[in-house]
């Protein structure tokens, strides 16, 4: 047995089950605050919308393990956006626990870096194909 392989799908798997309950909140409550952070950062509204992208989608692409490496690509960007609408003051903080303040943040960011980098492996859709 492969364990890299089985290693990838463990990441793929957490990654994506874990991010997409972010997604389906926003689908079902709407991307109101988004819009209206983008718009305070004097940004265009409609790219709100790429939450959805990185939040819906790329957890999707992930767990299916089609087109992995775009969708860890994508998770990244979103993180990346979020973290610079939202959480720049935290950047270099310590929450009440004296855990980094971002960890979850750094978390969702770096394992989708991980997938973009490593691939599906071989347990997915996608095979192992250069975009998986």
């Amino acid at each position: 047995m492969n364990t890299d392989d089985f290693g990838k799908l463990v990441l793929r798997l957490m990654l994506g089950g874990l991010l997409l309950f972010h997604g389906v909140n926003k689908i079902l409550t709407g991307i109101d605050p988004i819009r209206e952070m983008i718009g305070a950062h004097h940004l265009p509204e409609f790219l709100a919308y790429g939450v959805y992208a990185g939040e819906v989608v790329a957890p999707v692409l992930l767990i299916l393990g089609l087109f992995a490496r775009i969708g860890g690509a994508l998770v990244v960007v979103n993180m990346i956006v979020a973290i610079l609408l939202v959480h720049t003051g935290m950047l270099f903080g310590l929450d009440g626990m004296g855990g980094y303040a971002l960890e979850l943040q750094a978390f969702y960011l770096f394992s989708g870096l991980a997938v973009a980098l490593l691939g599906a492996g071989r347990y997915a859709i996608g095979g192992q194909g250069l975009l998986n």
